[in-house]
């Protein structure tokens, strides 16, 4: 079954074309990575779905309901970015509880099931911590906490590991995926990384110049490249990373 709908999405500046009539969609419970090169326009589709720009033309169509002019607050849609975006003057809890106090009068109810995601995300220990105090990986999971407490039923991350170290992105990589299993959530996933991609998703949306190249399985893109370009872009990508972590190690993979 289908969450959402993408229609002959467009979006222009001026004479620019930044998304030319994109056309997809994304099953319930699915984890859609959207894999281009910076300027491809990902980051711009992304805006649009949540609904903090608007597109040119098209639909944006979500359990059969027309959301494209829909206000943000009310397409029951969550935002992971890569800065965080976190309340440097509140602590840990606070900046998880912000959201949830518009919504839950009862503060004794939005401070429990605050502190109830901050344990799934391990960051209980830190409530009473402001965000300078922490490193950036525990800052992306208190951003995580606060998406999840709204409970969305779809969730945006705007390439949220970019900023981290490799053990930090190795890490938090699991704990999203975990996460997307455990709550059964419908997630979509911007980023440049071709690995990243491939670990996390269920598909992969290649995208270049606004355009989708190919949207399949990971095993099918590998295998089963569209053009030269996702050829070049993903299948060599991947095999000269695995040719030189070969040649510095040693190890046959």
């Amino acid at each position: 079954m289908d969450k959402l709908q993408i229609k002959k999405l467009t979006k222009k500046y001026g004479n620019k074309i930044v998304l030319d009539n994109l056309n997809f969609s994304v099953k319930d419970n699915e984890f859609l990575s959207i894999l281009g090169p910076s300027g491809c326009g990902k980051t711009t589709l992304l805006k649009i779905l949540i609904g903090i720009e608007n597109c040119t033309s098209g639909a944006i169509i979500k359990n059969n309901d027309d959301i494209t002019k829909m206000e943000p607050n009310k397409r029951g849609m969550g935002i992971v970015f890569q800065n965080y975006a976190l309340f440097p003057n509140m602590t840990v809890l606070q900046n998880v509880m912000y959201a949830l106090n518009l919504k839950i009068k009862n503060k004794s109810k939005a401070k429990e099931e605050s502190i109830s995601m901050l344990k799934l995300v391990n960051m209980e220990e830190y409530i009473k911590k402001y965000p300078h105090q922490l490193s950036g990986g525990q800052q992306q999971r208190v951003a995580i906490a606060r998406t999840l407490v709204l409970k969305p039923d779809i969730i945006l991350f705007d390439e949220p590991l970019s900023a981290l170290d490799a053990d930090n992105r190795l890490k938090l990589r699991k704990e999203i995926k975990d996460i997307q299993k455990r709550f059964k959530t419908t997630m979509i996933y911007i980023t440049h990384d071709q690995e990243e991609a491939f670990s996390l998703s269920d598909r992969v949306m290649v995208m270049k110049d606004g355009k989708i190249e190919q949207i399949d399985t990971p095993n099918n893109i590998y295998n089963k490249p569209k053009n030269s370009y996702v050829k070049k872009f993903i299948v060599d990508h991947l095999n000269e990373k695995v040719s030189s972590i070969e040649k510095c190690t040693g190890i046959d993979l």
